[in-house]
C-alpha cells in the first residue's frame, strides 16, 4: 500500500491536505510546524537523507509541500555525511533564489525515488477554477485585472512577489518580501490623494511565470478578505487554478458581507 507524505511548513495548509489524504505521514521543518494537523517528524534541512530513508521506511512513495517556509539558516555541524555531499548543489541552488532553491529541493525528493505532487492534483476542491464566486465585477475591474497581471508576471519574472494593488490602471503596492500583509496594511495606509482614483481598485495574486506548480502556489484565505476590506480595495482576482483558496465558503461569506467580489480569473 501506497502513502503520502506532506511535507509541511507553517499555517493552515497542510492540515487541509491533510484532510484529503489517507493515513498521511506528516514531516515538518523544524521551527515552521503547521497548525491544526500532528506533526509525525520534525526535520533539519542539514540532515535531509536521513528524512528520505524515514519516508521509505514508512511506505511512502509520493510527497506533498504544503505551508509557509522561510530559508532556514544551515548549521554545519549538524550534517550528516550523506547530507554533507549536498550542500554545493544546495547552496548554489540558494543563491539562485527562491525557485532554484525549490527546484533544486524537489529534485533531490525524485532522485531519491519518490513521486511529487501538487496540492491542485491531490485537493483540486483547494484550487478554484474559473469565475465570478461573488459581487459583481465591472470593465473597469477587468482592466485593472489586466494591468495586475502584467505587473505579477513581471514581478514574477525576477523572483520578487506573486500579487499587486491596482486601482484605475495605476500601482499602488507590489509584493515582495514582507509578503501580503504587509502590503496590505501599506495600502490602506497611503495618503487620500493617493487613494481618490475613482475606483476602489483590486488585489490580484497570481503564480510566478514559469513556476513550478506542484509547490509554493500563492494561498488565499478568509484573512486576505479582512485586509482587502480594511483597505478599501473592492475585490480579489486571481489565476483559476494557480491559486490555493482556504476555506473557499469561508471566503465568500465574508467578501459578500464586506462587499467585496472573488473572481478566479
Amino acid at each position: 500500500m501506497t502513502r503520502t507524505a506532506i511535507i509541511a511548513g507553517a499555517g493552515r495548509l497542510p492540515a487541509a491536505v491533510a484532510g484529503v489524504l489517507d493515513r498521511p505521514m506528516v514531516c515538518a521543518l523544524d521551527g515552521f510546524a503547521p497548525e491544526g494537523v500532528a506533526v509525525d517528524v520534525a526535520f533539519r534541512v542539514e540532515r535531509l537523507v536521513p528524512l528520505f530513508r524515514a519516508l521509505e521506511d514508512a511506505g511512502v512513495t509520493t510527497v506533498t509541500f504544503a505551508g509557509a517556509v522561510q530559508r532556514p539558516r544551515l548549521d554545519p555541524a549538524l550534517f550528516d555525511a550523506a547530507t554533507a555531499q549536498l550542500v554545493p548543489r544546495l547552496l548554489a541552488a540558494m543563491a539562485q533564489g527562491d525557485d532554484a532553491t525549490l527546484r533544486a529541493v524537489i529534485a533531490l525528493f525524485e532522485e531519491a525515488g519518490f513521486s511529487v505532487a501538487g496540492t491542485a492534483q491531490i485537493a483540486p476542491g483547494l484550487v478554484p477554477g474559473a469565475g465570478v464566486l461573488c459581487g459583481a465585477v465591472s470593465d473597469r475591474d477587468r482592466d485593472d485585472a489586466t494591468r495586475a497581471a502584467a505587473i505579477v508576471a513581471a514581478l514574477g519574472a525576477v523572483d520578487v512577489g506573486q500579487g499587486c494593488v491596482v486601482a484605475q490602471g495605476l500601482c499602488l503596492a507590489v509584493e515582495a518580501l514582507p509578503g501580503t500583509d504587509a502590503m496590505l496594511a501599506g495600502v490602506a495606509g497611503l495618503p487620500v490623494a493617493l487613494r481618490s482614483l475613482g475606483t476602489r481598485g483590486l488585489f490580484y495574486k497570481a503564480p510566478k511565470p514559469g513556476q513550478d506548480m506542484r509547490v509554493d502556489l500563492p494561498t488565499l484565505g478568509p484573512d486576505t478578505v479582512a485586509r482587502v476590506a480594511e483597505a478599501g480595495l473592492g475585490g480579489i482576482v486571481w489565476q483559476a487554478g494557480g491559486v490555493i483558496c482556504l476555506d473557499l465558503p469561508e471566503m465568500t461569506r465574508a467578501a459578500s458581507d464586506a462587499g467585496l467580489f472573488l473572481w478566479a480569473r
